[in-house]
Parts: structure tokens; sequence; C-alpha cells
């Protein structure tokens, strides 16, 4: 611990002039070498950057030896009375600051190296905030909207970009562009923006993603256009599963109701019901047989559509003006109609037959054969005559037992008619066997 200061001595006693602080200038030297605590620099360096002295700074005084109150250091003495006084100076050096800061820096890049030591490596400058995160990176924003129109940006930037050679000092790459966030508005402020497929990997500005949002969008036309497509798209797929349902599904159906009536039929003749005499519509009561087309289908009474032809069978004329004989009719026409197309299509190939081809009706007693006389290709469907008891254009002159087959005409139209015909050749009773037209 030092002494107090003389004029603070609370013993009171007189300042003493023979003492070390009582020379000629040795307390205001020594008052002008005192460190303030704040501001005591680190060791090697200035105390302040904002004061310059003319003079080559003092030399650091070591802290003195404690001695005991009252007493002066004796080595301080000397050291006090050579310090030269003080010149004076302005404080304040306006280069001191960089000079302070980068003068040691710039000055040991300028000194060349001793010989026999190392030469220093240069550094590398400090990457800048383009080369960092790119010229076009986008700076952290908080409002929604900015962050809305940037999704494009962070679409793209989850995609893998292509390999792209890249800087060994940055690790940016080469090509990127190097205009920066000032450049843009710059560019902005006079009227034009660079395309943003001008600039790969760039982020789209707010304008363009708008711009963007808006292209995307369909136009009224193109609403419009999208609507009829699907509505084009939806009919034709129903119009395929119609056809597919009329020329595939129907047939399916309409051959499994025929057999299943083919088969209710035999099981009563079997049991002794169904003898000849009036029926109910819709009901059967003959197998029409027809060799050449390996057709065997029911033969029911009425031409109804719904009860009768779309089940498969093959109706029978015999109602009002279209009514018909029945084949065990001594004379007369026994005439029936079926569908050439779709619901079991059973006369589709009735235009096949030729002259002398049998055509045979079996009911729960007797076999009625005949043989096919002649085919007329296409008629009206009013013309009732060619179901009449002597058909015209036929061939037939005079009443007999005959057999009229009808079907529409062109195939899948039920624009014309087509009409075959037959005449009576054999009646042969069950119990005698099938007739030879039917065995072989």
């Amino acid at each position: 611990m030092t002494d107090l200061r003389p004029e603070r001595d609370s013993s009171g006693a007189p300042y003493d002039a023979n003492d070390a602080h009582g020379d000629a200038g040795a307390f205001e030297a020594a008052v002008d070498h005192l460190a303030d605590p704040l501001t005591d620099p680190l060791p090697g360096q200035h105390p302040s950057p904002w004061f310059r002295s003319g003079g080559a700074e003092p030399e650091q005084q070591t802290p003195a030896e404690e001695t005991p109150a009252g007493q002066a250091p004796a080595a301080q003495a000397p050291a006090a009375q050579a310090a030269p006084e003080p010149q004076e100076q302005e404080w304040y050096d306006p280069e001191g600051y960089a000079r302070d800061w980068y003068g040691q820096q710039q000055q040991a890049q300028q000194e060349p190296p001793e010989q026999g030591q190392p030469q220093p490596q240069p550094q590398a400058p400090e990457p800048t905030y383009e080369q960092l995160y790119g010229a076009y990176a986008p700076e952290p924003v908080s409002d929604d909207e900015t962050v809305g129109l940037r999704t494009e940006d962070t679409r793209r930037i989850a995609e893998p970009e292509p390999d792209r050679p890249t800087d060994s000092t940055t690790d940016r790459p080469t090509d990127s562009p190097t205009e920066g966030r000032a450049a843009r508005r710059k560019a902005a402020k006079k009227g034009g923006t660079r395309p943003a497929e001008s600039r790969p990997g760039a982020p789209l500005s707010r304008v363009e993603a708008r711009r963007a949002e808006r292209a995307r969008r369909p136009s009224p036309g193109a609403v419009i256009s999208r609507g009829l497509g699907e509505v084009f798209i939806t009919v034709g797929v129903l119009m395929l599963l119609f056809v597919t349902y009329q020329l595939w599904w129907t047939n399916i159906r309409a051959h499994q109701q025929a057999n299943g009536a083919a088969h209710d039929l035999q099981e009563s003749w079997a049991k002794g019901k169904g003898k000849p005499g009036s029926f109910e519509p819709g009901q059967g009561f003959a197998l029409l047989h027809i060799p050449r087309l390996d057709v065997v289908v029911p033969v029911a009474e009425g031409i109804d559509k719904q009860q009768v032809l779309d089940r498969g069978m093959v109706g029978h004329y015999n109602e009002g003006a279209t009514k018909t004989a029945m084949p065990e009719a001594k004379q007369g026409n026994f005439a029936v109609a079926g569908h050439r197309n779709t619901h079991g299509e059973p006369f589709r190939y009735i235009n096949r037959l030729e002259p002398g081809d049998p055509i045979v009706v079996e009911t729960q007693d007797k076999y009625f054969v005949y043989k096919m006389a002649s085919i007329l290709p296409q008629t009206s469907p009013g013309n009732t005559g060619v179901i009449g008891p002597v058909p015209p254009g036929s061939g037939f002159t005079k009443p007999g037992r005959y057999i009229t087959l009808t079907t529409c005409t062109p195939e899948f139209t039920s624009k014309y008619r087509m009409i075959v015909w037959g005449k009576m050749v054999e009646e042969r009773p069950r119990d005698k066997g099938k007739p030879s037209a039917l065995v072989n």
C-alpha cells in the first residue's frame, strides 16, 4: 500500500520540501503517468486510439513495493526528477483510428520478411453475402403474402438440380449470376426485369409469381372444352356399355331363358300335360328345329316382345288379321317370328337356308317336317300378305300346309322384313321315333 498524498494526510503535518514529491514538477509528472483502470490497454497496445503524443511513449513503470506509511519510495524520486515536460499537442488524430485498427495489418503486409524467415501465406478474402447465399437468394421475410408467392421457389429448391461447377474457395456455383438485390431493384425501377427462364435457379419475384399463377389458371374456353370433353367421354362410355349389353349380355340371358322354357316344356310333355288346343299368350307349346343352322328354340303363343321374343323364343301369329293356323290344321299357314340380332337371335342366319333344307316343328304328339321352298329377302313391315293362307311371292298357287319364318333385316335394324317359306312333306307321330331330318 502506498502512502497517503501530503495534501490529504490526516495527520496534518506540513508538506516536506525535502520529500521526493516535493521536487519541482515531480507531482505533475506522477499524476500524468497514472493509468485509468477503465481504459487501461492490453500489453503492447496504445492506451487510446483517439490520442497521439508527439514524442516517444513513456516507459511503463513497475509498481513500487509497499512501504510503511509516511515514507516515500526512494526509487521513484530520481525517475520523477528525470521525466521530461509533456509538450503541447493536438489531442485528436483524425487518421489515428484507421491507423490503430488497420495500420499494423497493412504494415505487416507491406514490410518484406527478413531473410531466413518463412514466407507468410496470403489469406483468402472473406466471402461476400452473394458468394455465400447466391446473388438471387431470397432474404428472410415475415409477411404471409411473400411466403405464399414464393411457393414456386420452394418447389424449385426441393427438386434436385443438375451438377454444376463450383468454386473451391466459396463452394458455390461458378456460373451463378453476380448481381444482387440492389441490381434487381434498379432493373425494376427502370421498367424491366430479367425473365426467370434466363436466370436458372433464381427465385421468382412477386410480379413474376403472380404472372406464373395467372398463366397456370385455365381460361374459360379451356374450362368449357374440358367439361364438354368429359361429357362426351361419359356418353361414349355409356354407349359402349349399352352396346355391350345389347350384343352380348342379352344373348346370354335369352339363351338361358329359352333353354329353361324348352326344358320345362319337355318335362310337361313327359307328365302328359300340354295337349293340343288353345294356349295362353307367352305359353310354349312346340319346339322348332332347323338342322342346317343348328337351331332348337321353343315356340310360344303370341309375338309379344317382352313375354316371348326378348326371352329368346319364337312367337306364333295368333291375333286379329295376323292370326295363322296351327301345325295340326289340315290346311293353313303356320307363321312365326323371331329376332335376327340380340336376345338370343334364333333367326340370324335364315338367309343361308336353301330350297329343300328341312324345318321341323315338334309338338307333344307329332313331328311336322317342312322343306324350305323360297325366300323373300326384303319387304315392308306392313306387308301382312306374306303370312296369308296362300302367300303371294312364295311360289304357292293353292291352299296347303305351309310354314312362314319372319325376321328383321338388315342386321341390327328393324326397317324391313325377311321372309322364308316352307311346305309340309311329312307328319310323323312321336311313338314312331324321330324323323330322318333330326336323326341324320
